[in-house]
């Protein structure tokens, strides 16, 4: 059973950068052909991908995002990170990881979420 584990620091402060990683358990990152994604959730709002990050380490992002965004990986703790900088109020919201399987063209497996508040 593969599953996806979110963790983040819950409150950042304006201007700061938020790093959140996501632990998999039971699917290894590098595993053929899948993509590991990050997807937020505003308040109120519809889901967004941020980015996402392949089995080869090939990094992709969001046009909207992709000046403050990065994604990396540690493959020794099956875990990646999204870390997004100078973050606003705006940026509250939940944030998932999710793989994306392109067999299915779908995501298969989601983490259950974090929440994150950007106040001062």
């Amino acid at each position: 059973q593969v599953q996806l584990q979110e963790s983040g620091p819950g409150l950042v402060k304006p201007s700061q950068t938020l790093s959140l990683s996501c632990t998999v358990s039971g699917a290894s990152l590098t595993t053929k052909y899948y993509y590991w994604s990050w997807i937020s959730q505003p308040p109120g709002k519809g889901l967004e991908w941020m980015g996402a990050i392949a089995y080869s380490g090939t990094t992709y992002y969001s046009p909207s995002l992709e000046s403050r965004t990065s994604i990396s990986r540690d493959t020794s703790k099956n875990q990646f990170t999204l870390q997004l900088r100078s973050v606003t109020p705006e940026d509250t919201a939940v944030y998932y990881c999710a793989r994306f399987n392109p067999n299915t063209n779908s995501y298969d497996y989601w983490g259950q979420g974090t929440q994150l508040t950007v106040s001062s």
